[in-house]
């Protein structure tokens, strides 16, 4: 017995630092979550395949188990990319630049924390809580950089 629940702590142990983020990149989807968890939307405007900053960014903070655990408890993930090697569907372009117009969005990495609008369009009254980029110093340092914007709970 003591054998069969020490294999299910273990695997459960195994299965919780496995946990992969969920980075959506539908911002209707992410707005929808968002207004049903009432978690704000973290949005990441990246170049994934040629800007060195945001590579950095993605392998010093959003790789790591500490922000996937902060993560998945207090915001809601998207991820707005803008490639140069790949080609993204043509919706989801338009969306990308929609949104990178609406907030303003100049450089490599740009990190929005904001709430979607009420009613039947998310995109209507939008609130920005904040925005970031880089932050030297690892996961702890950008998480804490984060935090202020989040809504008190």
């Amino acid at each position: 017995m003591k054998k069969i629940i020490l294999a299910l702590l273990l695997i459960s142990s195994i299965t919780t630092f496995s946990q992969e983020v969920k980075w959506l990149n539908s911002y209707e989807e992410a707005a929808k979550i968002s207004k049903k968890t009432n978690k704000p939307i973290l949005a990441n405007f990246t170049g994934s395949d040629w800007c060195r900053w945001c590579k950095v960014l993605d392998k010093e903070v959003f790789s790591t188990e500490e922000f996937k655990t902060w993560s998945s408890e207090n915001v809601i993930l998207l991820e707005l990319d803008f490639p140069k090697k790949k080609k993204l569907p043509q919706a989801l372009q338009l969306q990308n630049y929609t949104l990178q117009k609406a907030f303003g969005v100049r450089g490599y990495p740009t990190i929005i924390v904001f709430k979607p609008g009420k009613g039947d369009d998310p995109k209507k009254d939008m609130v920005e809580l904040g925005r970031t980029g880089y932050t030297k110093g690892g996961s702890e340092k950008w998480i804490a950089s984060i935090a202020p914007f989040l809504p008190k709970q």
